[in-house]
């Protein structure tokens, strides 16, 4: 093993040795990192920025040296003095490597940016919002009445409105006065309206008659990306979406890994909340960008989120959601101020949190059960919301069950060899010729076929770059499908498939997808540890999708439902080929998209709606995985390619799918898989 330091980066989770004294933005390079740089590397252009991460990080099994990277110097000074860095940002061209290192690359220092795919669903919505206009005439003082403005504002809404028991804050009170004079006595609240804890609260006022609005924002906070919907309050109308990743990446990319980061560092908790606000406010500043507004117009936001990062976010150490049994340090609705979190918009802005339904099934899950409804369904549905923590709801009106399952961050890219998030130039389509076992895909960015006369001028600017979530899911199916991976997960030999794209490649066996390098790009292939990495993946999604049916009394559902913005973009048929769902019709299985970011909406735009939630909440009954016996036993059912056990006879009626083993140690492929597990 090499004794040289071990640099690793995130997102993309690429890592190697590297002698001391190399540059960072040198190792991006030699690994195949997504870092800018227009100067070369001479410190002028800045595109290059890194954060460098310290202190333990168990997941990759390094701890960071405060002097893991070299001094500040000067090159770094002059920009800084210049143009400014962000604080505990670098320059990747100055600064070397000294010792073990974790690197993020944030998403404006990478070339191929992040596409959030978190879009805003087309939804029928009950308008009934928390903050409403009002148009007011309040009666002029006089020397007969001597009560103040504000007393005479309350009257005028109690009168006019029918509208009681309302409070200002003090920004509001400071500028009444000129107020009311400028528009002559006729002014326009906005009023949130009061809940059982709170009084009605005016947001803002305007003279005379204001023919403008307010906005909301419906965040879905979620461990990858954060996504949030700017939403007219009068119409509800989405006016602008925008998304960023989640800067806590490169503290752990799944939840346990930022856990674990806040038990094994005194103040990681404060960091990666420190993190996620930020990010949070560059966000919203986006997204008001976007839409030409002032953010002092945004007075109400919803979040949804999983537990690790409703604590994180509030503030709260993650550290009892580590350990049996999960507790939250509140599972209940929250209601707070803008300024309680620092949140960079109207000060007196509400902030709503819907409740989570337990330890690892969070407020996404029940913005879902909020979107989708299975509690109102005749028939059985199964929700599944496909995400670094997948979250899994089964129901109908008799009952709904949930649970998590720890999917990891595969399917979206990450701990594959030439895996990455989905950007311009992903590969996210993906056909196997069945002859020539010749490979063919699409990348993000491009309508065309690979095979394509016209497909290399149309991705002139992108590029081949990797193979974003969707696109490994179609890849290691089609690999099935066509004979070139067996139930049990192995690659065969070029003889053993019939296929040139196969190669040995050390003790195992990869395939060939692209190669650019004669073009200086990257030699993209499928490895048996991908494979190996998507089976893991895909049989926890399946085990606890199946243990909740094993709870219900069922072997089937009536049908599925894909959420969440990376199930929006999976093939049926294939999600189905490896196992990651059971077998059901496939005009059964749809989509449901960017579900969790609609269940916010719907809780944004209806305040009724969050009454109903709170209440359904109450009502699901939570499977806890960790302490279910059948769960391992489906797991490792499930790790054969679609499944060891279960029939699928839907889907064989469909395809038909190898039954060769490439294992010649194991006669029936069994023992080839167990083998395979325990070397992990």
């Amino acid at each position: 093993m090499s004794s040289d330091p071990l640099v690793i980066f995130t997102p993309s989770g690429k890592r190697g040795h590297f002698p001391a004294g190399t540059p960072i933005l040198t190792a991006a390079r030699q690994l195949g990192v997504d870092l800018d740089s227009v100067c070369g590397g001479r410190g002028i252009c800045s595109k290059c920025q890194i954060t460098p991460s310290y202190g333990e990080f168990s997941k990759h099994g390094v701890t960071v040296q405060d002097n893991a990277l070299s001094d500040w110097n000067a090159v770094e000074q002059r920009y800084q003095d210049k143009r400014g860095l962000i604080s505990g940002r670098r320059l990747g061209c100055q600064a070397t490597v000294q010792g073990d290192i974790v690197i993020d690359v944030p998403p404006e220092s990478q070339v191929h940016k992040q596409v959030v795919r978190k879009r805003a669903e087309a939804r029928d919505i009950v308008l009934n919002p928390s903050t409403k206009l009002y148009y007011v005439e309040v009666a002029e003082p006089d020397m007969h009445d001597p009560s103040g403005d504000l007393e005479r504002l309350r009257m005028a809404l109690k009168d006019q409105w029918e509208i009681d028991n309302v409070t200002v804050d003090l920004h509001i009170l400071q500028k009444m006065q000129p107020i009311l004079r400028k528009g002559g006595w006729k002014i326009t609240v906005a009023l949130h309206s009061g809940d059982d804890e709170n009084p009605n609260r005016i947001m803002q006022i305007w003279p005379g008659y204001y023919e403008g609005t307010v906005y909301g924002l419906a965040v879905d906070l979620g461990s990858t990306t954060i996504a949030a919907h700017l939403c007219d309050l009068a119409t509800g109308e989405v006016v602008a979406s925008s998304g960023v990743m989640n800067p806590q990446i490169r503290f752990g990319e799944d939840l346990m890994s930022r856990v674990s980061y806040s038990m094994m560092n005194d103040s990681g908790a404060d960091e990666m909340t420190t993190a996620v606000r930020e990010g949070m406010n560059g966000l919203f500043s986006q997204v008001a960008s976007e839409a030409e507004i002032d953010k002092q117009l945004i007075v109400d936001v919803v979040f949804v989120c999983n537990p690790v990062m409703h604590h994180l976010f509030l503030g709260i150490d993650p550290f009892e959601l580590g350990q049996a049994p999960f507790a939250l340090a509140t599972s209940d609705e929250v209601r707070l101020r803008a300024s309680d979190l620092g949140l960079n918009i109207h000060p007196s802005a509400h902030v709503y949190l819907l409740p989570c339904i337990a330890g690892h099934v969070g407020a996404d899950a029940a913005a879902v059960a909020l979107s989708e409804a299975p509690d109102k369904s005749d028939d059985l549905v199964l929700i599944v919301d496909v995400g670094t923590n997948a979250e899994i709801l089964l129901g109908n009106k008799e009952k709904v069950l949930a649970c998590s399952s720890p999917t990891g961050p595969a399917f979206e890219g990450a701990q594959i060899s030439s895996g990455q998030r989905a950007a311009p130039g992903a590969i996210e389509r993906v056909e196997i010729d069945p002859v020539t076992k010749v490979p063919r895909f699409k990348v993000i960015g491009s309508d065309l076929w690979s095979d394509d006369p016209d497909f290399e001028a149309a991705i002139a600017t992108t590029g081949v770059t990797g193979i974003c979530g969707s696109g490994i899911i179609e890849m290691v199916a089609e690999m099935r499908i066509h004979g070139v991976v067996d139930a049990p997960g192995l690659i065969g030999t070029a003889a053993q498939t019939g296929s040139q794209h196969v190669f040995a490649d050390g003790r195992t066996n990869s395939y060939l997808v692209y190669d650019g390098t004669a073009q200086g790009g990257p030699k993209i292939t499928v490895t048996n540890r991908d494979i190996r990495e998507i089976q893991m993946a895909k049989a926890a999604l399946y085990s606890g999708a199946r243990l909740l049916m094993d709870k219900f009394g069922v072997d089937k559902v009536d049908r599925v439902v894909l959420a969440g913005a990376f199930g929006a973009h999976i093939s049926t048929k294939h999600a189905m080929v490896l196992g990651m769902i059971p077998d059901c019709p496939l005009d059964k299985v749809t989509s449901a998209g960017n579900a969790a970011g609609t269940g916010a909406r719907i809780a944004l735009l209806n305040t009724q709606a969050r009454v109903e939630i709170e209440q359904t909440v109450r009502d699901i009954h939570k499977i806890e995985t960790a302490i279910e016996p059948r769960f391992q036993e489906h797991f490792v059912n499930a790790s054969a390619i679609p499944n060891a056990v279960e029939p699928f006879p839907i889907l064989n009626s469909i395809v038909t799918l190898p039954s060769e083993t490439f294992n010649t140690g194991s006669d029936n492929g069994e023992g080839g898989g167990r083998r395979r597990r325990k070397r992990t």
